[in-house]
């Protein structure tokens, strides 16, 4: 789900550009974060946690970030935009409303599962980074909030309080996830497309 981080550059001239290096750095420091997040929590995390594993020097952190809140903050914008991108992909494809439900929750858990130790910093420890890091979380459940909304809308015309009907969906979905994930067994999330969908898209 993170994608492969970028490896070292070698030390020395290497004719690469200001720009290229800096987005192999910050890649890296990524990446890091999402492992050490997703292994050790956001609380246990530290910048030399951080900076040990991306293998970049103090000084190149901080050029990049100023302090580990805000490097968490980036790796989960950035692996959030990536796992919403797949699950919208998904869902784009299916025409018929059960369909495009089961494509787009499949492909969000099949994301989830690839990557544990994102699926745990995206799902658990967002929600132990401060206020900011559970904005961030809120604003992606409101998100697939407003998907699930639109499909009860086509489900059911004129029902009565579709918002609220999508609102509960996504946050029974979310608990759910949250327990498997929390308890390390997101490897179980995938196999449980259709009897969560059964669960949750009951006509209204």
């Amino acid at each position: 789900m993170a994608g492969d981080p970028p490896g070292k550059l070698k030390g020395g001239r290497h004719g690469l550009s200001r720009d290229y290096v800096r987005g192999n750095q910050r890649g890296r420091i990524l990446a890091a974060v999402v492992a050490a997040a997703g292994e050790v929590g956001f609380t246990r995390m530290s910048v030399e946690t951080v900076i040990s594993r991306a293998q970049v020097s103090r000084r190149t952190f901080y050029e990049h970030f100023r302090n580990k809140e805000e490097a968490f903050l980036a790796a989960y914008d950035e692996v959030m935009r990536g796992l919403l991108e797949r699950t919208a992909e998904a869902y784009e494809r299916e025409s018929g409303i059960p369909d495009r439900f089961r494509a787009g929750l499949r492909a969000f858990l099949e994301g989830l599962a690839e990557d544990p130790a994102a699926a745990r910093m995206c799902i658990v420890e967002v929600l132990t980074a401060g206020p900011r890091a559970t904005a961030r979380r809120d604003e992606v459940l409101r998100t697939f909030a407003g998907l699930a909304e639109v499909e009860v809308r086509r489900l059911a015309p004129g029902y009565r309080t579709p918002a609220l009907t999508a609102e509960l969906t996504i946050g029974g979905l979310y608990a759910v996830v949250y327990d498997r994930v929390g308890a390390g067994r997101v490897a179980e999330l995938p196999a449980m497309v259709a009897d969560l969908a059964y669960a949750l898209y009951v006509p209204p």
